[in-house]
């Protein structure tokens, strides 16, 4: 002991939160062996751990702590993603608004899937989902399933969290995508085969609970993501992602287990107040590195249950998730701007370039004959040759409503505009 305190031993490794497969390559500090290091290392963290109502296989409890590079990621998450914060005014647009939320949609609801084995490519899925067709395969079908229990979040999210709202997520993840279909929406039972994890070459890499623990296990997940069974204060995020892991390690159904668990991070954040979450996909960084995502999990079930492991990747994964975001919506704003910029050197009259600069802002707006002369004073012949043009180069698209005329912006005005330079 004298020589782990000699060695100045805490619980990070050169500010990093490492597993032994990390010790085992490193070299040790002073005289240690790297188990002595290790020990050294353990004992540091034991003094930080809380400890957390999920129970492995066994009993032993699931802990965790949160380093100074969690604390920080937490605040730069709080800043960025919650309350009424300042955003890119693209995103207080309602217009704008709605579509960025069907693209993020669309954008979770592939990866989730893709992570657990859809192999629909993104630009067929986003066709599937944006005409509203049938799916043609189990793939398809995963992914509009997945679209739809994300789109259905607003519906779980700010009230308590039961088990049958658990159950009928799931029912949407996997409706009729599993050889078994009595097995979307219920617990595994314990006269069936218990599924395990693999990884990629077969190695069973996780034994989930048995299956007559389950009813109980889910229970207490609910009362925890409720915010009960915990002693003091849990940050939000960090039960968010916990709940994430709590659902992961149980494995309760016969498949959709992934899917399952990170739509129920998501429904955690958006119940915590954390809106921005409507617009920001962890799937797709997820997709982009699966070995670590997998890593996240084992290191923590082969040290001791130590979620920290886990929270530590997630929280990055959100951080760079939402920067993500934010350069999207800057590039939009850009755009936006050059945009702004050809309307004004558009060959259009001057009621014509307002109505434009509006369409390009609100893309949900609605202009008549009558309405364009009252806003700009002329009589209604003016306004029905203005809209015409418009509807004649592209830029407007004419329904009729009753007797009216209606028109609307059309679906590319943005690329029309940058072709009439």
């Amino acid at each position: 002991m004298p020589r782990i305190f000699a060695a100045g031993v805490t619980s990070l490794v050169g500010g990093r939160y490492v597993h032994w497969d990390d010790i085992r390559r490193m070299p040790p500090p002073g005289e240690l062996d790297r188990r002595t290091w290790w020990l050294g290392i353990k004992l540091a963290r034991a003094q930080l751990m809380r400890e957390l109502p999920l129970r492995a296989v066994g009993g032993l409890p699931f802990r965790y702590s949160l380093p100074d590079r969690a604390l920080e990621l937490l605040h730069s998450i709080d800043q960025h993603s919650a309350g009424e914060i300042i955003v890119s005014e693209t995103i207080k647009n309602p217009g704008d608004r709605r579509r960025y939320l069907v693209n993020s949609l669309f954008e979770e609801a592939i990866t989730s899937s893709q992570l657990e084995g859809a192999s629909a490519t993104r630009q067929v899925a986003k066709e599937m989902l944006r005409t509203g067709r049938p799916p043609r395969d189990r793939s398809e079908r995963m992914i509009l399933n997945n679209y739809q229990a994300m789109a259905a979040l607003h519906g779980l999210a700010g009230r308590s969290l039961a088990p049958d709202d658990v159950l009928q997520l799931h029912a949407v993840v996997t409706r009729d995508t599993l050889p078994d279909e009595t097995a979307a929406g219920r617990l595994q039972r314990p006269d069936e085969e218990r599924v395990v994890v693999e990884a990629p070459d077969g190695t069973v890499v996780h034994i989930p609970p048995p299956a007559a623990e389950l009813p109980g296990r889910l229970a207490a997940m609910c009362r925890f993501a409720n915010g009960g069974d915990t002693n003091g204060f849990m940050h939000p995020v960090v039960r968010a992602i916990l709940l994430h892991l709590w659902l992961a390690y149980d494995h309760p159904f016969e498949d959709g287990n992934g899917r399952t668990a990170r739509t129920l991070f998501y429904r955690a954040m958006l119940s915590s107040g954390y809106w921005l979450f409507e617009y920001v996909t962890i799937s797709r960084l997820l997709i982009k590195a699966p070995a670590q995502y997998a890593r996240a999990f084992l290191y923590t079930e082969t040290d001791e249950f130590d979620a920290t492991y886990f929270i530590l990747h997630q929280l990055e994964i959100i951080r760079r998730a939402i920067d993500e975001l934010h350069h999207y919506l800057g590039r939009k704003m850009e755009e936006l701007r050059e945009t702004l910029q050809l309307v004004r050197r558009a060959d259009l009259n001057y009621r014509q370039k307002a109505l434009i600069t509006h369409a390009l802002r609100h893309p949900d707006a609605e202009y008549t004959y009558q309405s364009h002369a009252i806003s700009h004073r002329v009589v209604r012949q003016s306004a029905r040759t203005d809209l015409l043009t418009l509807e004649a180069r592209g830029l407007l698209e004419r329904t009729t409503v009753g007797r009216r005329n209606v028109f609307r912006p059309s679906r590319n005005l943005n690329e029309l505009l940058a072709t009439e330079r």
